[in-house]
């Protein structure tokens, strides 16, 4: 086969370093992706995409899972264009924003009240602002998960913390999923101090027996609010959430992605004595809760109203991971990998992972005739996040298989190191890293 030609990506690639830092966000970045490689897309239609070059693609990523549905998805792109010849944005509450909250409230029964937002991080800061309004105190404990939001209170907790104060860091501290004890310590070595408890209920493990009821409980003895983050889980686990799936109700949770199948928009829901602290029915100092310019705008509002698309997507979502597995087995059986190649974790949200008792040392490139098969980025030396639902159904299946074949395992090397020379480039990067090494941009933009 004919290798795909990037020509035209590379040179979108460079203008977007000269004129955007990183040219976008991290997780999105050319670091993480192999350097002869950033496909810079043009459209989408279903779960593929297109780059400048023409090449096509199967996105397992799905714009960091917050397309369930599918790119371009008709009925979503019909909400929209009924919101248009009515207006967007106006001084005063809408008719639909209403309906958009009683429509959450009734698919979301924990909750008393919700509050609308444009991104996953706008619904995480407010309910830390409750959570600390509510509680009189300033720390909040954090799951040892990937992410909770883009502000300081949280991302001064991870490597790519410049810029942001240690007064600021300082007010946070991390527990371990799976690990209550370390809860636990947390109560015990900050008395009286925690404000609030962030986690995702499952994300690549799920919870031990008696886990998230432990961390229930421990908040209610200690007097801390509890918030899950439902970014990914909700309307993918459960319309309800995993909350409902896994039967412990959080104070506070914090939805998105799913929601608006790529459009922006989140919603902090939770319960009427917490929400009242940023509304008019209360005697307390009151809390800048989500007003922003932009919030109000009705396209968002349209769209969690779309609900018809839910029970389909929840039926699909499980019968099409089952469908999927068969494939990656029978990858792994005609390339002799055994059991190494396996996903981690929700069916709903796979992440394809080694496994294999040297696995660190280990590393996985790809061939190119892998790339014109539609699935370029099997060639990536990083896990490509898989969202099972909706767009990758039964029909898709041939295309998704021939380009995990393309995957192979590489030898290690002396040392038990992998054999960089087999590698195209630099390898890729952590995107929360502290210094844009080692993959900074040399020699200008590249």
């Amino acid at each position: 086969m004919t290798e795909p030609d990037f020509t035209r990506s590379r040179e979108l690639q460079d203008a977007c370093t000269t004129w955007c830092p990183a040219a976008r966000t991290p997780t999105r970045g050319a670091d993480q992706y192999p350097e002869f490689m950033p496909p810079v897309l043009t459209r989408g239609r279903g779960a593929r995409v297109w780059d400048a070059d023409g090449n096509e693609y199967v996105e397992y990523g799905m714009g960091l899972r917050a397309v369930t549905l599918g790119h371009a998805y008709p009925p979503v792109v019909d909400a929209v264009r009924a919101c248009l010849d009515d207006g967007l944005n106006f001084s005063r509450p809408t008719t639909t924003e209403l309906d958009a909250a009683e429509d959450f409230l009734a698919m979301v029964p924990t909750a008393d009240m919700v509050k609308f937002g444009k991104n996953g991080s706008d619904a995480t800061t407010a309910a830390l602002r409750l959570a600390r309004a509510a509680t009189g105190r300033d720390l909040v404990a954090i799951c040892d998960q990937p992410f909770f939001s883009v502000d300081d209170w949280f991302i001064g907790s991870t490597e790519m913390a410049g810029g942001i104060p240690t007064a600021i860091t300082d007010l946070t501290v991390r527990f371990g999923y799976n690990d209550a004890d370390s809860l636990r310590a947390r109560f015990a070595e900050h008395p009286g101090r925690i404000a609030a408890v962030f986690l995702e209920a499952t994300a690549l493990a799920e919870p031990e027996p008696g886990f998230l009821e432990t961390v229930r409980a421990l908040c209610d003895e200690h007097g801390a609010v509890l918030v899950f983050d439902e970014m990914i889980t909700g309307f993918r686990w459960s319309p309800h959430g995993a909350q409902s799936v896994f039967g412990v109700t959080p104070d506070l949770s914090c939805w998105g992605k799913a929601m608006g199948n790529g459009f922006p928009i989140s919603a902090l829901a939770g319960k009427r004595a917490l929400m009242e602290l940023g509304g008019l029915n209360t005697d307390a100092d009151r809390v800048f809760l989500l007003s922003t310019t932009h919030g109000p705008e009705t396209v968002a509002h349209r769209l969690p109203r779309r609900r018809p698309v839910l029970p389909r997507g929840r039926s699909r979502g499980r019968d099409g991971a089952r469908r999927a597995a068969p494939g990656r087995r029978g990858e792994r059986g005609r390339r002799g990998g055994g059991r190494r190649r396996r996903g981690a974790g929700h069916r709903a949200a796979v992440v394809p992972r080694l496994h294999h008792p040297r696995r660190r040392r280990r590393a996985v490139a790809g061939v190119p005739d892998a790339v014109p098969a539609g699935a370029a980025a099997a060639r990536c030396a990083r896990p490509v996040l898989r969202d099972l639902r909706g767009p990758h159904g039964r029909r898709r299946r041939p295309h998704r298989r021939r380009g995990r074949g393309g995957a192979r395992a590489v030898p290690e090397g002396p040392g038990g190191g992998h054999r960089r020379g087999l590698l195209e480039g630099r390898p890729v990067a952590p995107a929360l890293r502290r210094t844009a090494a080692p993959r900074r941009l040399t020699g200008g933009p590249s």
